[in-house]
């Protein structure tokens, strides 16, 4: 199967069996670069899409898993990382920390082992859709898989929904 993926695609499929999780990629030729596009394409809510986001805590990346009608509050995610200041990464960041562009970079498999912080809202499904290291290419998984394989911390890094758009 990894055979007819693309090389980023398979090298997520590749890093998930080296956690044993068996993965079932999908191919969605119109894209699912954003959380609408996927939910759209998959047929789920927005909210069981995994957006897999770099930021950039002090000097250290971090990767946070949100839920798709969620926007991270970089604050909360300061408190958790005990950093001064958090800001999103740049597209050159995010390939450096995690070897994938934005729009494809998956919840687990990067360049570099990275701390991650996981929308706790994404635990309440019973699957949940993530990037699988393209823009056209996503993966079904449990929120339990996902916490495993990620190494994760269930944490609430997430915007009050009447708070200001911090990030």
């Amino acid at each position: 199967m990894t055979q007819d993926l693309p090389r980023a695609a398979a090298a997520v499929v590749t890093a998930a069996h080296s956690l044993g999780l068996e993965l079932h990629v999908r191919e969605f030729p119109e894209g699912t670069r954003t959380a609408a596009d996927a939910a759209r394409a998959i047929g789920c809510q927005v909210d069981q899409i995994v957006k897999s986001l770099v930021f950039v805590a002090d000097t250290d990346p971090v990767l946070v898993l949100t839920s798709g009608g969620n926007r991270v509050d970089v604050v909360k995610v300061g408190r958790e990382r005990s950093a001064a200041t958090v800001r999103k990464a740049d597209a050159g960041e995010v390939r450096a920390a995690t070897g994938y562009a934005i729009g494809g970079t998956p919840p687990f498999g990067h360049a570099r082992d990275l701390p991650v912080l996981i929308d706790r809202h994404l635990t309440g499904f019973e699957e949940v859709w993530a990037a699988a290291g393209t823009p056209r290419h996503v993966f079904p998984i449990a929120p339990a898989d996902l916490l495993r394989a990620t190494g994760g911390l269930v944490a609430d890094v997430t915007l009050v929904e009447d708070g200001p758009p911090v990030g």
